[in-house]
């Protein structure tokens, strides 16, 4: 095999340096774990799907974030919340987490880091928080997720037989042990963005975020019958209706109240 010439050498070195990593370190398949998407059927939206066994070795964690560390002040904004995190923690998604008042607090039953900020709220009332049935996303400290209705929530708490680590409370219910919410009318005419969350029939956790605006029937046939959630809550809607998810470059500059996001920690 003839000798190539020095020029041709440092050519061929140089191009097949600028093609490989800087870091030869292999890494999970983040994909493996969790992943967001934008969709244009059965209407336009985005969703972030993680897998429930993904919170249970340590490395990700769902958490819900409301007030500024040390201080009664609201985050508001997604990027007040990246400003606040760790140098070892990454936030892969995060969604607005439920409905709140003037102040951005938190209208339904509210735990973070196993203290109740706001207690269960079962009183009747009017609005989609109070059409009922309305229901709780929470998780124990070892990560396992549900949706539960609330009244039956309230019986589990009391009997102790769960000890919500976190937990948002917001309604009504899109989708009850797999059945669309009794009140939700396929004729309707009422349209707004939408977000809510489901846990779903393949152990994954869907957070989606509707991209144009949608009955609730619409919204509820999304986690039943497209994601396949068993149990899917809505969070709120409209202006409040807000996603952060730099995989599929969404980042909406929204101002909320209490949020939930998928960190990872990276020690």
């Amino acid at each position: 095999m003839p000798l190539l010439p020095l020029c041709a050498v440092l050519i061929i070195f140089l191009s097949v340096s600028a093609c490989q990593p800087v870091s030869t370190e292999v890494s999970d398949n983040d994909n493996d774990n969790w992943s967001c998407q934008s969709q244009d059927t059965p209407f336009a939206y985005s969703a972030c799907s993680l897998k429930a066994e993904a919170l249970t070795n340590g490395r990700y964690s769902l958490q819900l974030f409301w007030q500024q560390p040390d201080s009664k002040q609201p985050l508001l904004t997604f990027d007040a919340l990246l400003a606040t995190l760790p140098a070892e923690q990454t936030l892969h998604f995060a969604m607005n987490a439920g409905m709140y008042n003037e102040k951005y607090a938190p209208i339904g039953y509210t735990v973070i880091d196993g203290k109740e900020k706001r207690a269960l709220n079962l009183k009747e009332g009017g609005g989609n928080f109070h059409l009922l049935p309305n229901g709780v996303l929470w998780w124990d400290k070892s990560g396992n997720v549900q949706i539960t209705e609330s009244q039956t929530l309230n019986e589990q708490i009391n009997n102790n037989e769960a000890q919500p680590w976190y937990a948002t409370q917001s309604g009504p219910m899109l989708v009850i042990d797999d059945e669309i919410h009794p009140q939700f009318n396929a004729d309707s005419n009422s349209i707004k963005l939408r977000n809510g969350v489901g846990v779903c029939r393949d152990g994954s956790i869907q957070f989606a975020n509707s991209d144009a605006p949608v009955t609730f029937y619409q919204f509820a046939s999304l986690f039943k019958d497209e994601l396949g959630c068993s149990n899917a809550l809505f969070l709120d809607g409209g202006i409040a209706s807000a996603l952060y998810a730099p995989s599929i470059d969404k980042h909406d500059k929204k101002e909320m109240g209490v949020m939930v996001g998928l960190v990872e920690n990276k020690d």
